[in-house]
């Protein structure tokens, strides 16, 4: 077989991981195929700094179309580009990773009239935003010309079954991966190095992780942080952590007030993705609040480092990866008093975080870079 996949973007680092676990198991289990990955260019333009002091490794055969950004590549340049790949690498097999685009829609209809098979990678679900019925009628008609689907989770899943999917054509429902072995590693450096330096602190965190804006709804968990922490009868010895940066930080700099000036909230700061795993070292609970988030791999890297989870009920991975009571919390990102009860709870239960955090390591494990890119090269494989 001949597997030809289209991406966005070179740097994508946890994409580069699952390209390069698929690579290794064709090798190790279809040494005869040919595997190509053709990214359009090298970066959106949201993420230009992406790419500074530690370098991804891209140990997969790719090619790269336009060295820029995706923003500045024209869709005649970009339609092109792609047939003329296309063409050259001749695959049997065909797996586009961005059907919004119509340059990459045109490639799909023109596989399919090669007798090339198709497989669509979707992140969406119905919770990203609100959808008009015309929208939906054409990206049924769209993901009705592929034959097989690989999805982030259950509810990307779902939602291509509200658009005419077969189930049996849903090859993995659990796409959404990250680089665990380098976020384990780096966890456990920083771990050990936290508790060797600090090992009678008593002090625990809450954290988030992310871009400080709106829709992520900090200034409700700032909010509900600081009720808790005034209706609280016992000892208050946790803080609240936000790492990251963005167009909200002086608004809640300013809510936080004096729990700012005493550092019971403190703010980060942004860093890139490979030292988040320092500052879940020095934290216990993830948070995630968000109005809306089309998953959130975040949670993965939480729980990947043996992590309870607190976590909107309107993220995508919610379903998947959350369950009440067991390895975290599920809430309303409407209601501040159910995100009050979850915090209050690690509050008096500090000694549930050790088991909640086991359970978490094994609610993740489904979602490991190498068995989700086993089962895309058996749906490769079962397409021929």
């Amino acid at each position: 077989m001949r597997v030809l996949i289209i991406h966005n973007q070179l740097w994508a680092h946890y994409k580069s991981k699952l390209f390069s676990e698929v690579y290794q198991n064709m090798l190790a289990t279809s040494p005869d195929s040919e595997f190509l990955v053709v990214h359009i260019a090298l970066y959106e333009a949201s993420r230009s700094v992406m790419q500074d002091d530690e370098v991804v490794k891209y140990d997969y055969p790719y090619q790269v179309l336009f060295q820029t950004s995706l923003d500045n590549v024209k869709f005649g340049e970009r339609l092109k580009a792609l047939f003329k790949a296309f063409d050259e690498f001749k695959p049997t097999v065909l797996n586009v990773t961005g059907w919004f685009d119509y340059a990459q829609i045109l490639l799909m209809i023109y596989a399919r009239m090669k007798g090339v098979k198709i497989v669509l990678s979707s992140e969406s679900s119905s919770m990203d935003h609100n959808r008009s019925t015309l929208k939906e009628k054409i990206k049924s008609w769209i993901v009705n010309r592929a034959d097989a689907f690989f999805c982030f989770g259950k509810s990307s899943a779902d939602y291509l079954l509200t658009l005419g999917v077969k189930q049996p054509q849903i090859a993995v429902a659990n796409a959404a991966v990250i680089d665990e072995d380098v976020i384990k590693t780096k966890f456990d450096l920083a771990k050990n190095l936290s508790f060797e330096i600090n090992s009678s602190k008593s002090t625990r965190s809450f954290v988030y992780v992310g871009r400080l804006a709106e829709e992520k709804n900090l200034e409700l968990l700032i909010k509900a942080f600081i009720a808790v922490k005034e209706k609280s009868k016992i000892s208050f010895d946790w803080k609240l952590l936000f790492v990251g940066d963005g167009p909200a930080k002086e608004k809640l700099t300013k809510i936080s007030g004096e729990y700012l000036k005493s550092q019971i909230i403190e703010f980060a700061g942004g860093h890139p993705w490979y030292k988040v795993p320092a500052w879940l070292a020095k934290s216990d609970v993830l948070i995630l609040p968000s109005k809306s988030e089309p998953w959130g791999l975040v949670v993965n890297e939480a729980m990947v480092c043996a992590m309870p989870v607190i976590v909107s009920e309107k993220c995508g991975c919610a379903e998947d990866l959350v369950r009440n009571g067991i390895n975290g919390f599920l809430f309303n990102p409407e209601s501040q008093p159910e995100l009050e009860t979850a915090l209050q709870f690690f509050l008096k239960n500090p000694d549930k975080i050790d088991s909640m955090g086991k359970e978490s390591l094994k609610l993740i494990q489904p979602f490991s870079s190498k068995t989700v890119a086993k089962a895309m090269v058996n749906c490769y494989r079962n397409l021929r």
